[in-house]
């Protein structure tokens, strides 16, 4: 049997230490557990590296701790809408849906783009016309919004220069056929314009595979991440520089850093089921397991994987 591996995040962030409690922090760390095994189940059982991370990035966006689907920063306006991207490293196919705003699993919604829709990316009301066509589950705008988020939105109303809320969360897989993909989904940035697209749908902006060479996915500032190409640009110093793939990952996070003034954060995975994370944030919610071990998890900067 061949060697598989999975690794998420679920956002990178600079926070006060205060600003999280214990009690959150043990509750993040169970969630990424739970995503983290519902990935490996699908690859021990010999399943896709795209059906690994569909399933652990859909576990995320079920759980209101997360910023992608319930639990989703609220807008502008205090709405939810949310943005999604799904690629298979074996043949570069790709799935991404912008601005859907009742679609229960967005990461679902990009997978079907992916295989069953003429075109690659989907955004507003005809992406949500293609999930109804499709079948997908609907929600009420309701069951996105939580009471954080909504007193979260309260406050960035108060306070213009309010704008967390950027921890989206994504998946890397590797499957026992060798193949890699990537997927990312996002409730988008707190207090956000209505209408803004983020960095997760973007290919090669927030979300890359490519077999031969890596699978990325990213987090942080949105802007700053698709202005920089930062997945794609993992991608390739290793294919033109020779890199290694934690070189690789620290390169794209630090190289344009005089002009990409902001959070980024990313994780990687090869098939040699190398494992890389990259973030210049002080939190990144992350982990990883290989083989069906026991998950990996860290939250901190000083924390090691």
């Amino acid at each position: 049997m061949r060697k598989y591996a999975i690794a998420l995040h679920a956002g990178a962030e600079t926070v006060k230490r205060e600003e999280v409690t214990k009690e959150q922090e043990k509750l993040y760390r169970e969630g990424l557990e739970e995503a983290l095994q519902a990935g490996s189940t699908v690859l021990e059982k010999g399943g896709s590296a795209l059906d690994a991370v569909a399933a652990a990035i859909e576990r995320m966006e079920n759980n209101p701790l997360f910023n992608a689907g319930r639990g989703g920063s609220l807008n502008i306006h205090g709405e939810t809408d949310f943005d999604a991207a799904i690629m298979d490293g074996r043949n570069l196919n790709s799935g991404s849906a912008g601005n859907v705003r009742y679609v229960k699993n967005p990461i679902r919604l990009a997978k079907e783009i992916m295989r069953n829709c003429k075109h690659s990316f989907l955004a507003g009301t005809g992406a949500e016309e293609f999930a109804l066509a499709q079948g997908l589950e609907l929600e009420k705008p309701s069951y996105f919004v939580t009471e954080e988020k909504l007193k979260a939105w309260h406050k960035s109303v108060l306070d213009e220069q309010q704008r967390k809320g950027h921890d989206t969360v994504g998946a890397v897989a590797l499957d026992q056929d060798g193949n890699l993909a990537a997927g990312t989904s996002t409730g988008g940035l707190a207090n956000r314009l209505k209408g803004r697209i983020s960095d997760s749908p973007v290919i090669g902006g927030g979300t890359y595979a490519n077999n031969p060479y890596c699978a990325v996915s990213c987090t942080g500032e949105g802007e700053v991440i698709m202005r920089g190409a930062i997945a794609h640009e993992v991608y390739a110093q290793i294919k033109y520089a020779d890199e290694r793939l934690q070189q690789a990952a620290d390169q794209a996070i630090t190289m344009h850093r005089e002009f990409l003034k902001g959070d980024i954060g990313l994780i990687a995975l090869n098939q040699q089921a190398e494992v890389a994370f990259a973030f210049n944030t002080n939190l990144m919610k992350r982990g990883y397991s290989i083989g069906g071990e026991k998950p990996k998890i860290a939250l901190w900067n000083s924390e090691k994987l």
